[in-house]
């Protein structure tokens, strides 16, 4: 039973009395280790298994306990999440305790929230019905009554949705509405429990004499309300162990707090110490750039960070890679991916995670223009979030009866109307304060508008109608395979999860940390949650950012500060045995670190001026060009009648619009650069790595003078 364990594990495992605590590293198999613990401990006839309850955040992670528990031959011990722990309790002993059947629970409480507001008269959109419900969860889980929530939201630094009397208003609605209609939610299953085992000293006794030894996993994300109910199963024994890393402290929105992890000591003075620290799961160049992330760290979790020491053979350097704009950025990712693959890597070995979850947009549609298979986890693909269909049908309703529209008779051009469209589902041109579902809402709602401002720009004069037909279109194209692909995921759901390869996307000051984390400890969990992603990966890391947020955008975005130090070339001193032939960091789509070959790279842009006269331009048309409108074209007419043949058979082959091959403005900048070399000709706006991979042999076969490879047959 004890074989395989190294000696930290083994300590674990055979500490089956008094008070354990586990500090256990990412990667550092701590499962393992709590999983031996219980089997070692019946193996021995220390514990009985119908006796030990062993407890976890997510039905995934007590289903993976209670399976090596099983193979482990430890059958009958119970691995359960804190909630469907306490609802089986809760069922048992209801008739006994109150009488009758426990009230039904209901799966969603958010129509429950709508139908207080209505009661108050408080008028919630779907965003600020989402917030509010969040805030009256989070109000449960820290035993905060309606009365209370302003004075504890304030001490908190909530951001809440609406003004703190009005949630509170609303909160003490919701709880008297499921008193009326005989319900119980999520939250209350904990509540209820707390309040029977408190009140009824005979039923507390009978569920200490049935479980007797407690493991509790992912210590550090417990609530004051599930530190309360372990309390209560605990009585005055001490039979306990709580396995956690404060450096994983990412969910304190939901109310999660490290501090019964770091206070553990402080309760249970004699209590046994364990730390894990030998990461099993990533090589050593991983470990030592998660280590420098917390090196930087501040605060308390920070005081008691662990020094990882890989136990795996050497890999290759974390990739650093900066892009002009998030497009390039997401074409990067893709063009390292498809080479991962075409090299063997399983598409299932690899994930691309990023901050929000708006930001999956645009490396779905990457993916899919790459022909790379993908699955989107803990997130809704982008054309499937309800704001994003309804907008639409409000663009087409729009495009439909324009002309009815006077709103859009004043607005000029595409983009405008789109703006004026969307003002109506609640997009503005400033974001909303804080975070939650109102901001999740208006950034997919805005990246619409930026959406629009890229396709007017692309075909000046486009309509309304033609915007739709476009979202369409890729609504369809980006529709997600049913096989196993690459994962994309936010930083959040990929906790608990790992993959060989990983790609950190996004890594830029406004995302990372987030524009709303203000204070010292927000900026501290922003932190944390970049040491997570780091520490997904097992053997590769790319780590990416973009100097803006759309081709030809001003570059003034600039690295997350938690790189500053790690990253080549950004000194500091956390930096730290870094190979000197590691070099500076990769401007361009791939790197040689990574090892995978060279192509073409994309240079950082300068400010755009006019090649004829010299005057600085801001058009997008214009910048595609690289000249004025009205300044003289030296375009090759020949060339570029043979470029828009060309054009119209490669859009009938694909089945898309001509203009999704190339743009009129990129065919004339072809037609007047007539590059002869591939750099020249990626350096040509609208030549995205991608369509440089798809077409560019082609093109530049077409400007020699020949016959494209696909015609020459």
């Amino acid at each position: 039973m004890l074989e395989g364990l190294d000696p930290e594990q083994r300590e674990v495992a055979t500490t089956l009395r008094g008070p354990v605590c586990v500090l256990a590293g990412a990667g550092t198999g701590k499962t393992r280790a709590i999983t031996h613990r219980i089997a070692y401990g019946v193996r021995a006839g220390v514990l009985q298994p119908s006796s030990v309850l062993a407890v976890t955040f997510t039905n995934r992670a007590a289903g993976e306990m209670r399976g090596r528990l099983r193979q482990l031959g430890a059958q009958g011990v119970q691995a359960r999440t804190f909630h469907s722990a306490a609802l089986r309790q809760l069922q048992y002993f209801w008739p006994k305790a109150v009488g009758g059947s426990l009230p039904r629970l209901v799966d969603r409480k958010i129509q429950l929230v709508a139908d207080a507001a209505a009661a108050c008269r408080i008028r919630l959109d779907r965003g600020e019905l989402r917030d509010a419900t969040a805030e009256i969860e989070w109000s449960k889980v820290t035993q905060t009554v309606p009365a209370d929530y302003p004075a504890a939201a304030a001490v908190a630094g909530r951001d809440a949705p609406r003004d703190p009397a009005e949630i509170a208003q609303l909160y003490a609605a919701y709880e008297d509405l499921k008193r009326q209609r005989a319900v119980i939610d999520f939250e209350d299953v904990l509540l209820l429990t707390v309040a029977v085992l408190q009140d009824r000293r005979d039923i507390a006794e009978q569920v200490r004499a049935q479980y007797q030894h407690f493991v509790v996993d992912e210590y550090q994300d417990v609530s004051p309300l599930q530190q309360r109910l372990l309390e209560l199963w605990l009585g005055d024994r001490d039979d306990l162990c709580v396995v956690g890393d404060a450096s994983q402290t990412i969910y304190s929105f939901t109310g999660a707090t490290p501090d019964h992890l770091l206070d553990f000591r402080t309760r249970h003075p004699g209590a046994t110490v364990v730390k894990l620290v030998r990461d099993y799961r990533s090589t050593p160049q991983v470990v030592h750039l998660a280590n420098g992330l917390l090196a930087q760290a501040r605060g308390r979790a920070a005081d008691h960070r662990l020094e990882l020491i890989s136990q795996r053979a050497p890999g290759p350097e974390p990739a650093y890679c900066e892009y002009t704009d998030e497009p390039a950025e997401a074409e990067g990712a893709a063009h390292r991916i498809r080479e991962l693959l075409d090299a063997g890597v399983p598409a299932a070995e690899v994930a691309v995670l990023f901050r929000t979850n708006a930001q999956s947009e645009t490396y779905e549609q990457a993916l899919a223009d790459a022909g790379i298979p993908y699955q989107l986890r803990g997130a809704e693909r982008f054309f499937d979030r309800p704001e994003v269909r309804k907008a639409i049908v409000s663009l087409r309703g729009s495009a439909r009866f324009s002309g009815n529209d006077t709103f859009l008779d004043d607005a000029d051009d595409l983009p405008s109307q789109v703006r004026a469209v969307l003002s109506g589902e609640g997009w503005t041109p400033k974001p909303p304060a804080g975070s939650g579902a109102v901001r999740e809402r208006w950034e997919s709602l805005a990246a619409l508008v930026h959406l629009a401002q890229d396709f007017a720009a692309a075909r000046p004069g486009v309509t309304l109608a033609d915007l739709v037909a476009e979202l369409d279109e890729r609504a369809n194209a980006q529709h997600a395979p049913t096989v196993q692909g690459v994962t994309l995921a936010s930083l959040h759901s990929a906790k608990g999860l790992e993959w060989d390869v990983v790609f950190l996307v996004g890594v830029a000051e406004g995302m990372m940390p987030i524009t709303y984390a203000k204070t010292d400890e927000q900026i501290e969990e922003e932190r944390r949650l970049l040491y997570v992603g780091v520490t997904r990966a097992r053997e590769r890391l790319h780590v990416s950012w973009a100097l803006s947020r759309s081709p030809g955008g001003r570059p003034n975005r600039r690295p997350s500060r938690f790189l500053d130090g790690l990253r080549p070339g950004s000194g500091g001193v956390a930096g730290r045995g870094w190979p000197a032939a590691q070099g500076g960091v990769e401007r361009g789509v791939t790197s040689r670190a990574a090892g995978v070959s060279a192509v073409p790279r994309r240079t950082q842009r300068t400010p755009a001026r006019c090649r004829v006269c010299g005057r600085g331009l801001t058009d997008a048309g214009e910048m595609k060009l690289m000249r004025c409108e009205d300044c003289p074209s030296d375009m090759d007419e020949g060339l570029y009648e043979r470029l828009r043949d060309w054009r119209a058979i490669q859009a009938g082959r694909n089945g898309q619009p001509a203009y999704c091959v190339f743009t009129d403005k990129t065919l004339i900048a072809i037609a007047e650069a007539v590059p002869e070399e591939a750099a020249e000709l990626t350096r040509i706006p609208g030549v995205g790595m991608r369509k440089f991979h798809r077409y560019g042999a082609d093109v530049l076969a077409i400007c020699a003078g020949q016959d494209p490879a696909g015609e020459a047959e």
